[in-house]
């Protein structure tokens, strides 16, 4: 997938609502090489559709504050990596809004080891 390609699938999701399967929940605890990542937020992806890892495109799911399996969103929001190779959707329950601020404060658990900026 091309840096465009990648740019253009992420930008067609904005506003869209989205089934999304949840595989790191609230609390979720991944174990990396050189620390361990909880997660404050439910973290999934959108089934069948691969992003630019080739893995299923990631969705972080804000307004949902406990563990669930799976979720409806609508797409509010995509952290832009510029310094990896995927980008990853941000969503939240029907009539919830964030601002970029609080998004950018609600991921920053992992974001924080990528230039990441946030489109809403």
């Amino acid at each position: 997938m091309t840096f465009e390609e990648r740019k253009a699938q992420v930008k067609s999701y904005l506003g869209k609502l989205v089934d999304i399967k949840i595989d790191r929940p609230v609390g979720y605890i991944h174990h990396k090489e050189k620390y361990d990542l909880v997660y404050p937020i439910n973290y999934g992806y959108v089934p069948e559709v691969f992003g630019g890892d080739g893995e299923e495109l990631d969705v972080y799911v804000l307004g949902i504050d406990v563990p669930v399996d799976e979720c409806r969103v609508r797409i509010i929001g995509i952290a832009h990596r510029e310094n990896d190779i995927e980008d990853k959707l941000i969503g939240a329950p029907e009539g919830f809004s964030f601002s970029a601020e609080e998004i950018a404060k609600a991921i920053d658990f992992q974001e924080r080891y990528y230039n990441t900026h946030i489109e809403i």
